[in-house]
């Protein structure tokens, strides 16, 4: 396993999906404000948030960032900061087509580089009380748009188009090349 690289991330899903691909990196988490600014589009918002992640980091070693959000016509769903968010945010994205985008950025020694993705989702329509039940499980929390594909959320997704794992965080098709970009061999083997 590949572990030349920091994570400016807490997330076990992006260590997880990093995993997948070969990469056990360092976790380092960016302490940063991820206050959207008034007016600003999703895609705006997670370009600018994992640029500022991965550039709070002082590291020799490369530093990878991402954010992920979700996206219905002009509204941003972050992480619902409590239940009524949370089950707000459910209820607006039932029966509807919504947008997920991640931002992937990594900083060398000699560059930055970046990729945005997006990946449209469709939800099968819900009521209040299935919401509710969905919330009590516990996997809402701390998850942009207020559900986990990767668990019982995937019973709400009727299509998806693009990419799985871009819902789940981190986009590894588009990571995979910024990670060759900056010289990092992800099908590197320890010779242990």
């Amino acid at each position: 396993m590949n572990n030349s690289l920091l994570l400016a991330s807490a997330s076990p899903r992006r260590l997880e999906l990093l995993a997948q691909i070969g990469i056990r990196p360092t976790v380092q988490p960016a302490d940063i404000d991820e206050t959207p600014l008034s007016g600003e589009s999703g895609n705006a918002l997670v370009e600018r948030l994992a640029r500022l992640k991965c550039e709070s980091i002082q590291s020799d070693k490369p530093v990878l960032a991402a954010d992920t959000v979700v996206v219905r016509g002009n509204r941003v769903y972050g992480k619902p900061s409590n239940r009524a968010h949370g089950i707000d945010m459910l209820l607006s994205l039932s029966g509807e087509e919504h947008s997920v985008y991640t931002c992937v950025c990594i900083k060398s020694a000699e560059q930055v580089v970046s990729s945005t993705v997006q990946t449209v989702v469709t939800f099968v329509h819900f009521n209040e009380e299935t919401a509710q039940r969905y919330w009590a499980t516990g996997e809402c929390a701390g998850k942009a748009g207020s559900y986990a594909i990767q668990g019982m959320g995937a019973v709400f997704v009727e299509r998806i188009v693009g990419s799985y794992s871009n819902v789940m965080g981190l986009p590894l098709f588009e990571t995979a090349q910024l990670l060759t970009k900056i010289g990092l061999n992800i099908f590197q083997v320890d010779d242990r």
